[in-house]
């Protein structure tokens, strides 16, 4: 083995420093002839049958591991769990097995289809391919009696490196084994950044070349600098040795707020009652995105009124007293309903999904409004209510007096259109509050996939045009008589862009639970008009890397906390 040292560079997107083991994941399930025939003596009757309980296997598994799980992890596995259900996936294989082609060739073919369908249309359902291949996967080994794909076992702590991981592996790492978490393709908004951040593992995703990494080779993952080196000498395990023993940080008491006493609210970003109850004993002022997704996931129909009512009463009973914002159902593009999304649109990025779905599908809004006015009624939380995919003041408005004709006391919008930044201004006259959601407000502005490696530098909240969209948000607001800014999305959890967003003029900042601790430290070390500072020097800047690196090198507390 070489004892040259080798580094890639890719884009952290999880702070940490650690040495360890590389593991990659394991070869992938290996493709079955094309169009091979039935078992001899089989039937088509009976491979169908075989091919119904494998994929009725494989999707009772993954919502059995969404049940245990929570947060992100659990919404990613109910996701895949609703793919490996689809019909007319199931459909499109019994045809090719009708035809005589046995069951796992039939499933390869009809999955490779309608990947292949999904990776054309770019954007999010590009993202859905992956999902797809990953189902498909997982029914062919339940068809063989093998093991599924999944992350490596092994009794040592260790590096994990893939080209990408299936949002049903990311969602169940274990942070115990797992040291950190190093991709070639990826990028800083895809799911393994996603879920890497809320296990408060070190990650780093686009690293071009990492693919050459072998097993056992020992290599300094940097989720810091973006940076993967093997054999690691003397300064990375200085660097790793300073990370390891930072400066713990304080747990968060509860109070979000500036060096100088500007109050910053910290809420937390939740999907179901557990989220709530774990946010709520973490600190959370109260929850700045309320997931609704949580309780369609993984259903044909839509939910009742009443299991509607009772899943937001427990987050609702989670934060009495306390401000609880709820996203109405954001369904479309990367979260498709059976009931609901139009899989036939060409480009559903920029479909129907959101906000828009009310047009396509009446009723649905209006009955999901009805539950959470009576959950509301039915416990003491602030309930805010805001539509995602809002792009113009007349939809905003729109919604406004749906919110109102509910009974509902406060209405506002998402701001994840460029559009709808430009417009601040005129869409807070018409609705109380808005809500920065900086994932898909990254991805329209920069106009890329935020799950391919090749577009991360251009898909990272850094990049000074987002910024800016955000500025102009902020004073929107203070043209409209100063009607709150907040931010849910996942620059909310970077703590050196949460002062750059206060300096911007955000009010409140909604995240993760685990980033709560290290955002409030730091924004316990600047005053405001140091964050406003610190804003400017990054709208000047000519790029994201370059906005990082000048604020960074102005908060030197990062380094302290191992951030």
């Amino acid at each position: 083995m070489s004892t040259q040292q080798v580094s890639y560079h890719g884009v952290g997107v999880s702070a940490g420093r650690v040495i360890g083991p590389v593991l990659r994941m394991p070869d992938p399930i290996t493709a079955p002839a094309d169009g091979a025939p039935l078992p001899e003596g089989s039937t088509a009757d009976a491979e169908i049958e075989r091919l119904a309980a494998a994929t009725q296997s494989v999707a009772a598994a993954l919502k059995a591991r969404a049940a245990t799980a929570t947060g992100d992890a659990q919404a990613v596995l109910k996701a895949t769990a609703l793919m490996a259900s689809d019909r007319t996936l199931l459909k499109s294989a019994s045809k090719l097995v009708s035809g005589g082609t046995c069951a796992e060739s039939a499933i390869w073919e009809a999955a490779d289809a309608v990947a292949t369908q999904l990776a054309a249309l770019g954007g999010y359902m590009a993202e859905r391919a992956g999902d797809v291949l990953d189902v498909r996967a997982r029914i062919v080994a339940e068809l063989r009696g093998v093991p599924a794909p999944g992350i490596p076992d092994s009794d040592v702590p260790f590096v994990l490196a893939a080209v990408d991981l299936a949002p049903a592996d990311t969602a169940t790492l274990d942070p115990a084994k797992v040291l950190a978490l190093v991709t070639s393709d990826g990028g800083p908004q895809s799911h393994t950044a996603i879920i890497a951040r809320s296990l408060g593992l070190p990650a780093i995703v686009a690293a071009a070349g990492t693919t050459a990494l072998d097993d056992g080779m020992l290599v300094f993952a940097d989720g810091i600098s973006g940076t993967v080196t093997t054999n690691p000498g003397a300064e990375q395990e200085h660097l790793a040795a300073t990370y390891a023993n930072r400066e713990p940080l304080p747990d968060f008491d509860g109070n979000g707020m500036l060096a100088d006493g500007h109050l910053v609210p910290l809420l937390a970003n939740v999907g179901s009652g557990t989220d709530a109850q774990a946010a709520a004993a973490a600190g959370a002022q109260g929850v700045g995105l309320l997931r609704t997704e949580f309780c369609f996931l993984g259903r044909d129909a839509e939910p009742t009124h009443q299991e509607q009512v009772a899943a937001y009463g427990a987050v609702f009973e989670a934060f009495a007293g306390k401000k609880v914002v709820v996203r109405t159902l954001d369904a479309g593009a990367d979260k498709p309903l059976p009931f609901l999304t139009d899989t036939t649109e060409p480009n559903p990025a920029l479909g129907v999904r959101g906000y828009r779905t009310d047009a396509a599908s009446p009723g649905v809004l209006s009955r999901q409004l009805a539950a959470i006015a009576q959950a509301a009624g039915e416990h003491q939380a602030e309930v805010w209510t805001m539509a995602p995919m809002i792009s113009t003041p007349a939809e905003a408005g729109a919604f406004a007096a749906m919110v109102a004709e509910a009974g509902l006391p406060t209405g506002g919008a998402m701001i994840e259109v460029p559009s709808a930044a430009v417009l601040a201004g005129g869409i807070l006259s018409r609705c109380d509050f808005v809500s920065l959601g900086t994932n898909d407000l990254t991805q329209y502005t920069m106009a890329a996939d935020r799950q391919l490696g090749a577009m991360a530098e251009l898909n990272d909240p850094w990049q000074p045009a987002v910024l800016h969209l955000i500025k102009a948000t902020s004073e929107g607001a203070r043209s409209a008589g100063g009607k709150p800014v907040g931010v849910c999305g996942e620059a909310a959890a970077d703590p050196a862009l949460a002062v750059v967003l206060v300096g911007l003029g955000v009010n409140t900042l909604s995240m993760n639970k685990r980033a709560l601790s290290p955002v409030a430290a730091v924004l316990r070390t600047v005053d405001l008009p140091a964050a406003r500072r610190l804003a400017a020097l990054a709208l000047d800047a000519d790029s994201a890397s370059e906005a990082r690196r000048l604020v960074r090198a102005e908060l030197p507390e990062l380094d302290r906390f191992g951030l």
